[in-house]
């Protein structure tokens, strides 16, 4: 049941033909509380979209009523009619929620672009048709309808001490720091006040959805909700909620991974004794946005010399000299040079687990990313085909 797991929620999932297919394409997820705390983590791009700036101004007071998200537009770069169509669903919902707008999210995701009176009147009817089907077993439906080149929905639940946290995330592709091109809710019956609840989405998503880097692209309509009912009656012990919230965030992270457009490895970038975690995660990410270890990986190719050229673009201190490699459990170089042969990596499984050692320090990193595919080459030069 994913986000209505927990007590408290209801959520609906219908078709408005936004999408050509006639899959469903708005989601509501409504918090019945007795509590309406909300928290929210957006897109660090510059370039935002309209549904962004909206929610940007909801979550200012920390109450959150309900989030209403759309695909098959991302109703971004689409004016003043782009930012006035966001407000205008939120004056939907809450009207027919009895709430007030302004306790009500609003998400968007699709082709950049689109807008005009046809895509609004889509939004609004999806909205009043999903609001109408609220229930509290419509959780799965809203996964599916904020998909959009995702091939599966995510969904994530965790129980503990008499409280649950649920999810639902969508998103294949763009996923680079500073959120991904994702949509994220996440719901839970504790007790939390909006500044608990904002510290803990915070921590959990800088260990999550921040260190998934899928091909260095940062999208315009990113965003991670939290909304906490306290319809459980149990207020939780912080350092276990944190681990809990943590764990869930982390499970929708790899489900997007793994349904990465086009990937057909899964790859894991553990950086092992730097001088900071900052420079773990620059290393990190400077393999996981190389596109020639990226192409390597995907012919199956233990290339660790693109690994060393790709950390060195790097200011992490390291000697060149001085640094392991592993590859799927094999060390393939030890300080900067040939190890075992690489013909003993076997690179044919999905998942794949690179180790840096940069012999420097105590600090470590884990950056997931995925491998440079024809697919994903196809799928996005067709994507708005």
């Amino acid at each position: 049941m994913s986000v209505t797991a927990p007590k408290g929620f209801e959520a609906a999932g219908v078709a408005a033909g936004l999408k050509s297919t006639g899959r469903p394409d708005v989601a509501v997820v409504v918090n019945r509380g007795p509590h309406k705390a909300g928290a929210a983590v957006f897109t660090s791009n510059r370039a935002k979209a309209n549904p962004i700036m909206w929610s940007e101004q909801v979550i200012a007071d920390g109450r959150v009523e309900a989030v209403v998200l759309n695909s098959g537009g991302a109703n971004c770069f689409t004016g003043s009619f782009g930012f006035q169509t966001a407000h205008a669903t939120a004056e939907r919902a809450a009207e027919l929620l009895d709430v007030s707008a302004v306790d009500v999210i609003v998400c968007s995701t699709g082709l950049i672009g689109i807008g005009d009176d046809v895509f609004r009147q889509k939004v609004l009817s999806g909205t009043e048709d999903a609001i109408g089907a609220l229930s509290a077993e419509g959780g799965d439906d809203a996964a599916a309808a904020i998909m959009t080149t995702d091939s599966v929905p995510k969904t994530a639940v965790r129980s503990r001490s008499g409280w649950t946290i649920g999810g639902i995330a969508k998103g294949a592709g763009m996923l680079a720091p500073g959120l991904a091109t994702m949509l994220v809710v996440v719901t839970t019956d504790a007790e939390l006040s909006p500044d608990q609840a904002d510290a803990h989405l915070r921590a959990a998503t800088r260990m999550s959805f921040d260190r998934l880097d899928s091909d260095g692209a940062m999208s315009t309509n990113d965003q991670v909700t939290l909304l906490a009912s306290g319809a459980s009656g149990i207020v939780p012990d912080a350092a276990e909620f944190e681990h809990e919230l943590t764990e869930l965030c982390l499970d929708l992270a790899a489900q997007l991974m793994r349904d990465a457009e086009g990937a057909s490895h899964d790859i894991r970038i553990e950086v092992l004794h730097a001088a900071t975690e900052e420079e773990a995660l620059e290393v990190g990410r400077s393999v996981a946005r190389n596109n020639l270890f990226k192409t390597a990986i995907f012919g199956n190719d233990p290339n660790w010399g693109r690994v060393l050229a790709a950390i060195g673009t790097t200011s992490a201190q390291f000697d060149p000299y001085d640094v392991d490699v592993t590859m799927n459990g094999v060390r393939v170089c030890t300080k900067g040079g040939p190890d075992r042969p690489r013909e003993e990596v076997d690179l044919a499984p999905r998942d794949t687990h690179v180790v840096i050692d940069l012999l420097q320090g105590e600090a470590t990193a884990t950056i997931m990313t995925n491998d440079l595919t024809h697919a994903y080459v196809h799928e996005n030069s067709a994507y708005s085909s």
